[in-house]
């Protein structure tokens, strides 16, 4: 029972090799209307999860390797797969897969070699398929292969072969990992169509579409308006499968409440919350009338970390020392704790001429932290009015690279200009910097309470 087994990745991706187009199944010059996996990959290729080759070609009988099998569990859980550098010796970062595996790594799915390699080109056995789909999905499946198999075959996405096993070690090849996947997608593609709505959630959004898969590629099963009760079969990455009434489908996330219940503490402590001091070390940021930025937002971000020591949310800081982190590593800092929400804490300058508090989101199309990025900032800047009354210069949207890329409601805080007499005398007093740690951390727990979260004995 291989450790490395989470190493298996998922099906797909003749992508990688034949192009980037992507056809409906039954465009395939390979994938007849009466082929066998033909619902499957029509399902996934309709939202772009497989692909085929740019002649037409879909390939089902070709074995899948890690690096295709990564490629497809992530754009099945709608994981971040820019190319970039990841932690493998032998996956660079112009690999196809490379943002795939490295996401996949950080949402703790996968995971490579003791050598410290991937191995991107082994084939993925039905074994490994079985605990990468278990991983992926959340099953309980006790870390063990037979663990895995079952997980599967009880809920109807797989089954055993001829001679009565499940045939572990058994090579996967395109066809039948897309069938596994499209199935554990959507249940109602299973052996079994059948599954337990047992969580209740809010739609939080004005006018929530519901999809036939976890993407806006997938074509629409309904509509829902802001405050609809709907409940919650399961997860596929940041979407969940709902039903409300004769409504069925996928929606994302970000647009319900969060789920409530009796046992608080247990739901809160599943919270990860990033506060990130800005600059640090060689960077000592803005700098004026003797403070520098670094040590004023480092000296709060202290202070908010002792704040929440006394809740059950989990927290971490980017840093907590007079050190130099790059911009990209706090966003990783960020991803490798599986952060729920990002709180970057900076001070303002403007050759003296500005003042006054703002807290920045991102916003961009269809990015599905908007919303919830927009809410925590109108929480916290409000906070901060309160607390240091200082001139109100809004929540802004800001193409700000910790808030961009970030996969998760983050949002970046000015506390005030330290170039301005009357803002720097509040950000070098430590007793005006309790304050504003204060209310960085009540507008987090404003933030939770307005997305359901029980967190009144907290204030």
């Amino acid at each position: 029972m291989r450790k490395f087994v989470l190493g298996m990745l998922l099906v797909l991706l003749c992508l990688p090799f034949y192009g980037t187009s992507a056809q409906a199944a039954g465009s395939f010059k390979d994938v007849s209307t009466s082929y066998r996996a033909y619902e499957e990959i029509s399902y996934l290729a309709n939202g772009e999860i497989v692909s085929g080759s740019l002649s037409g070609y879909f390939y089902p009988d070709k074995i899948v390797s890690r690096g295709e099998a990564a490629a497809m569990i992530g754009r099945a859980l709608n994981l971040n797969g820019t190319k970039r550098s990841t932690q493998f010796s032998d996956v660079g970062s112009q690999y196809f897969a490379s943002g795939y595996i490295q996401s996949a790594v950080e949402a703790n799915v996968l995971s490579g070699y003791k050598d410290g390699t991937f191995q991107p080109d082994k084939p993925v056995n039905r074994g490994e398929m079985a605990v990468l789909i278990s991983k992926a999905f959340k099953y309980d499946f006790g870390g063990t292969l037979s663990g895995a198999a079952n997980a599967l075959i009880t809920r109807g996405i797989s089954q055993g072969i001829a001679d009565g096993s499940f045939g572990t070690d058994k090579i996967i090849i395109r066809a039948d990992f897309s069938v596994f996947l499209a199935r554990a997608v959507n249940y109602k593609l299973r052996l079994t169509p059948a599954v337990s709505f047992e969580h209740d959630r809010t739609v939080t959004a004005n006018s929530l579409n519901v999809r036939s898969g976890p993407s806006t590629l997938y074509s629409k099963t309904g509509a829902l308006n802001k405050g609809t009760k709907v409940q919650v079969a399961y997860e596929v990455g940041d979407w969940v499968y709902i039903k409300s009434g004769s409504i069925e489908g996928l929606v994302h996330s970000a647009y319900l409440n969060a789920p409530i219940s009796a046992g608080n503490e247990s739901i809160l402590n599943q919270q990860m919350i990033v506060i990130d001091p800005g600059h640090g070390g060689s960077d000592p940021g803005a700098v004026a009338y003797g403070l520098r930025e670094k040590d004023v937002v480092l000296d709060t971000a202290l202070r908010v970390k002792k704040l929440l020591a006394k809740t059950p949310f989990q927290y971490k800081l980017t840093r907590e020392t007079d050190t130099f982190i790059s911009l990209n590593e706090r966003v990783n800092i960020s991803k490798r704790a599986n952060a729920n929400t990002f709180v970057s804490i900076h001070a303002n300058a403007f050759n003296g001429s500005a003042n006054g508090t703002e807290t920045y989101y991102y916003a961009a199309y269809q990015n599905p932290n908007t919303e919830d990025s927009k809410l925590l900032a109108a929480k916290i800047q409000n906070r901060l009015l309160d607390a240091w009354n200082l001139y109100d210069r809004g929540v802004k949207k800001g193409n700000l690279h910790v808030i961009r890329e970030n996969t998760m409601p983050a949002v970046l805080v000015e506390l005030g200009f330290i170039d301005n007499k009357k803002d720097n005398e509040k950000l070098a007093s430590p007793a005006w910097r309790q304050e504003a740690a204060k209310a960085v951390y009540w507008g987090i727990l404003d933030y939770y309470k307005e997305k359901g979260f029980n967190v009144s004995s907290y204030y």
